[in-house]
C-alpha cells in the first residue's frame, strides 16, 4: 500500500544537513549511514546516530495521506541529502514497500528503503534538568570551545568540562598550555552535576544553537548521556569517562599583579609577532614595566620584531616572561573589552586574562614557554 506526504525542500534540507556529520562518520555498523524517517499526519521526524552522538529533529509536513498512522523507514543519509539539495520547492514523497519515490516539478526519483527494525537503539526517556537561554549557552561555548584539542594523547583534555553547582554554571577547557573558563550565576542546581563532553559533540551543539529559531533550550540527561533539546530537536551525546584535570589551584591569583592593556593594540602586536613565526614554535619575550610592555621576537630565518605598548595599573617590579604569541592571540578573540585586564606574578607563572561582560565571568590562562634556539 502506498502513502504520500509533502515537505518543503528548504526545511527538509536543513534537517538533512544537520545530520550529515553523524550519518557520514564511519562506524562498525553500516546502518549508521542511514537516517530514520518517521512520518506522521503533521510532522516529519528524522533520526541519525553514530553510536556516540545522536540527533532527532523534525519539521512540518505540508500534506499527508497517512491519516493518523505513522510510517517509519530508513534511507541512505548522504544520498538523500545530495538529492534534496538539487531539488526546489515542495517535494512529494510516496512510500511503497521497498522504495521512497520523490517528485519535484518534472523530476521523478526513487530510493530503496530499509526496515526501521535494522536501526540501532535510539536514546529515549529524556530527563530535563534546566531551561537555558540558547544565546547565552552559545556565548559560553564560544568562549571556551576553541581551546579543546583534537586527539590529544591525554583523553581527559579532548572535551569540555561542564559543571552545574548550587551557585553557577561553569565551562572549562584546556589543552595543557592554555585554559579557558566561563561562569554564569544565572543558572544553578541544588544537586551538583559534572560532565566531560567530547569536542565533537560540543561543536555539533554549537551549530544547532546557531541555527535554532527557538532560543530557549533544555539541558538534560538520558541514562548516562547528556541531552540538549530545542523546539524541534533533541541532541544526545555520550560523555567521556576520563577525569578532567584539577584546575582550581592554577587559577588562584594570590600574589599576582593586576594590569591593563589596550586590547586592539595588543592583538595587532601579537598578530605581527605571529606573522614572523613561519610555522615554527618560537617564544616572544614580554617585558612588563611600570607604564609599558616591551615586546620582542626574533626568527633567524625570517626577521625580528620590537615594539613597546603603553600599560596601565601595573604596580610591581619589572617582569620578563616568554609566551607563544598565537596562544595569547587565540584567547583574546573572546574578549570584547577595549582595555583587557590581566594578572602576572613572575617568569615561571601563567598570565591570566579576566573579563566580566553580560553576566559572564571569563578567564583565559596561558603558560609561559622556554626560550627557543631560533629566537
Amino acid at each position: 500500500m502506498e502513502s504520500t506526504f509533502v515537505v518543503g525542500q528548504a526545511p527538509l534540507l536543513r534537517l538533512l544537513s544537520s545530520m550529515q556529520p553523524i550519518c557520514t562518520k564511519r562506524t562498525a555498523m553500516d546502518v549508521t549511514s542511514l537516517i530514520m524517517f518517521q512520518v506522521g499526519h503533521r510532522e516529519l521526524s528524522l533520526k541519525a546516530t553514530d553510536l556516540e552522538i545522536s540527533l532527532q529533529a523534525s519539521c512540518q509536513v505540508d500534506k499527508s495521506e497517512l491519516g493518523g498512522d505513522t510510517s517509519s523507514f530508513l534511507v541512505p543519509g548522504r544520498r538523500i541529502f545530495d538529492l534534496v539539495r538539487e531539488l526546489d520547492g515542495d517535494i512529494s514523497f510516496t512510500l511503497t514497500e521497498s522504495q521512497l519515490k520523490l517528485r519535484s516539478g518534472t523530476v521523478d526519483l526513487a530510493l530503496n528503503v530499509r526496515s526501521p527494525e535494522d536501526f540501532p537503539p535510539f536514546p529515549e526517556c529524556i530527563e530535563n534538568l534546566m531551561q537555558l537561554d540558547g544565546e547565552l549557552l552559545l556565548d559560553m561555548i564560544s568562549r571556551v570551545a576553541f581551546v579543546i584539542p583534537q586527539n590529544n594523547a591525554n583523553p581527559a583534555l579532548n572535551g569540555l568540562c561542564l559543571e552545574i553547582s548550587p551557585n553557577e554554571l561553569c565551562m572549562t577547557t584546556t589543552d595543557g598550555h592554555c585554559l579557558a573558563q566561563t561562569r554564569s550565576d544565572k543558572y544553578s542546581l541544588e544537586e551538583p552535576h559534572k560532565w566531560l563532553v567530547p569536542r565533537r559533540a560540543i561543536f555539533e551543539m554549537k551549530k544547532l544553537l546557531e541555527a535554532a529559531e527557538d532560543k530557549s533550550v533544555f539541558l538534560g540527561t538520558c541514562g548516562s548521556q547528556l541531552v540538549l533539546s530545542g523546539g524541534s530537536f533533541n541532541f544526545f551525546s555520550k560523555v567521556l569517562a576520563d577525569a578532567f584535570p584539577q584546575y582550581d589551584e592554577i587559577l588562584q591569583k594570590e600574589g599576582f599583579i593586576p594590569a591593563r592593556l589596550d586590547r586592539p593594540l595588543f592583538s595587532k602586536t601579537l598578530r605581527r609577532s605571529s606573522c614572523l613565526l613561519s610555522g615554527q614554535f618560537i617564544a616572544t619575550l614580554f617585558e612588563f614595566e611600570t607604564e609599558s610592555v616591551k615586546v620582542s621576537m626574533q626568527n633567524k630565518n625570517v626577521g625580528q620584531l620590537r615594539e613597546e605598548l603603553p600599560m596601565q595599573e601595573f604596580a610591581g617590579e619589572p617582569i620578563g616572561v616568554r609566551f607563544y604569541a598565537p596562544y595569547l592571540l587565540s584567547g583574546l578573540q573572546v574578549f570584547t573589552d577595549e582595555q583587557v585586564r590581566f594578572y602576572l606574578k613572575d617568569s615561571a607563572k601563567p598570565i591570566i586574562f579576566e573579563s566580566d561582560v553580560n553576566g559572564l565571568h571569563t578567564l583565559y590562562l596561558v603558560m609561559p614557554v622556554a626560550p627557543t634556539t631560533n629566537g
